[in-house]
């Protein structure tokens, strides 16, 4: 009788003490697979981020992710991922990861749509997207987070940035082109020639299917042809 009078306390205690064993399971587990809290990533010095560009095929169908300039101490590695919507409002994603081991660069096509069998399915009337890329210690925790949205233009005189700030208007309006406008998170060739530490608005890219034609961007500076900054 006086068993069953401390057993529902015993089932408690017990229940309790299962709840604690599964949390601290869950949480070496994470530790384990490299699973962190974003909100740790270091604030990266604007001359010390690395430059992303996806530049559009000649048909709009692939973007050729391209990231220079990794010079994040302690990378290993590198994550990315490529977001687009649809026109019925689906949102697709490319996810990669990268090996950064002695390397400060690396390049790689994405496919806007899929693939099976060696049978490609594009994606159709795709016009915006993100790309967000981390960058991770050997043992995955997150050093660097950068994002930007890009937006994808054809046969248009105005090629603006998702977020309204930066417009580059050609000179006359191309034929049977893609153009790609995002952020870049930083500049280019920084030890070679005199850029700011720091920048007001962008920087900006441009980047075509084939030679970038020509155009202005006014209250813009430029660097390397086609990134804009102020």
């Amino acid at each position: 009788m006086g068993f069953k009078k401390y057993l529902p306390l015993l089932l408690l205690g017990i229940g309790v003490l299962v709840l604690i064993l599964v949390f601290v399971f869950i949480k070496n587990f994470s530790k384990e697979k490299g699973v962190v809290d974003e909100e740790v990533a270091i604030e990266i010095a604007f001359k010390d981020r690395p430059v992303a560009s996806l530049t559009p095929s000649e048909d709009g169908h692939w973007l050729n992710l391209k990231v220079d300039k990794i010079k994040v101490a302690k990378s290993s590695s590198l994550d990315y991922e490529l977001l687009y919507t649809l026109p019925d409002g689906r949102t697709q994603g490319v996810p990669g990861t990268v090996d950064l081991k002695g390397k400060t660069s690396f390049e790689r096509k994405l496919l806007l749509g899929s693939e099976s069998s060696g049978k490609f399915r594009y994606d159709e009337g795709v016009k915006e997207g993100s790309l967000t890329v981390r960058i991770r210690d050997s043992k995955g925790k997150l050093l660097a987070k950068f994002s930007t949205k890009w937006h994808l233009q054809s046969n248009e005189t105005d090629l603006t940035s998702v977020d309204g700030n930066f417009k580059y208007t050609l000179t006359g309006k191309p034929k049977g082109m893609f153009f790609v406008t995002m952020e870049t998170f930083g500049l280019p060739s920084y030890e070679e020639t005199d850029l700011p530490a720091s920048v007001e608005s962008g920087p900006y890219g441009v980047f075509s299917s084939s030679e970038l034609p020509a155009g202005e961007a006014p209250g813009w500076q430029i660097t390397s042809g086609n990134i804009f900054y102020k």
